[in-house]
This record gives structure tokens, C-alpha cells and sequence, in this order.
């Protein structure tokens, strides 16, 4: 099962190293992974999503972390009221014929076309993991040729 993990941490060189290299030390595998300043300049917040079988794995990865002396706090929003998105990028084969048929689709999903040239348009889409899924198998028809995707991005409601 895969649990969403977030970390507010000491904006310092070296951090995500460490933390990173707890989880591969462990042969945890990190899903998805995006770190940001906060408002506060010296303070990161990290996003992490793992795949852990069980409750006790979960467990574990929530110690290690805490043991890290620049680890603020550790939040595990698996069971937590949140909100999550995910930006994309996504280039797709288009041609002047057919972007009309491909701005119909941002009726139902929140996206633009940031570029249209050569035959090729980029999209630019947010939405959650289930948005962003549908939404990529419907572009398939216009023929993806390239993705570039954030990872999760996740807030307590």
C-alpha cells in the first residue's frame, strides 16, 4: 500500500541526502518524492510517498525519520483528512486540426495548452492521482511523447 508522508525539515545542505539514504538503506522505495522551501526560507517541506506493506514498516520509516536531528515533524497523511494534486507536463502529437478537440478536454479536467508548434502541443494539467491517470489514457489517443510529472503534493484539510 502506498502512504503519503510529510516532513518539515532544516533547510541545510545534506538533508535530503540523509533522508533519501534511510529509505534506500532500508530497501524502502521512494513512489514519489518533492521537497520546497516553506514560508520560512530556513524550513523545507517534503512530500514523500513509499510503498509499505504493513503498518509496522509504516511504523519504522516514521522512527528513522524522527531519529534525523533535522527532522521538525513527521506527518503521515495515510489516514488523515488532505487534499493531494500533481502537476504534469505532457507533450503530445497535435495538429491545427485537432486542438480544438484537445481544448474540449480541459472542460473536464484542469489543464491548458501552455505551447502549440511543429505539430506538438504541451500541456500543462493538475489534479489528483485518479485525474491525472484518466487524463493521460485520454491524451494517449493524440500520442504522448513526452511526461514530466511533479509527484505528490499533499495539505491537511
Amino acid at each position: 500500500m502506498r502512504h503519503t508522508i510529510s516532513v518539515l525539515v532544516e533547510n541545510k545542505f545534506g538533508v535530503l541526502a540523509r533522508i533519501a539514504g534511510l529509505f534506500s538503506a532500508r530497501g524502502y522505495n521512494i513512489a514519489s518524492l518533492a521537497v520546497s522551501e516553506t514560508l520560512d526560507p530556513t524550513i523545507s517541506y517534503m512530500t514523500i510517498v513509499v510503498d509499505a506493506q504493513d503498518e509496522k514498516i509504516l511504523e519504522q520509516i516514521n522512527k528513522q525519520l524522527n531519529k534525523l536531528i533535522d527532522v521538525i515533524t513527521v506527518t503521515d497523511f495515510t489516514k488523515k483528512g488532505h487534499l493531494d494534486r500533481e502537476l504534469i507536463l505532457v507533450k503530445v502529437g497535435c495538429l491545427a486540426k485537432d486542438r480544438q478537440e484537445l481544448e474540449a478536454l480541459f472542460g473536464k479536467f484542469v489543464g491548458k495548452i501552455i505551447q502549440a508548434k511543429d505539430n506538438t502541443a504541451i500541456i500543462e494539467a493538475v489534479g489528483d492521482q485518479v485525474q491525472i491517470k484518466t487524463l493521460l489514457e485520454v491524451l494517449e489517443k493524440f500520442g504522448v511523447k513526452e511526461l514530466v510529472r511533479t509527484g505528490k503534493l499533499v495539505i491537511q484539510n
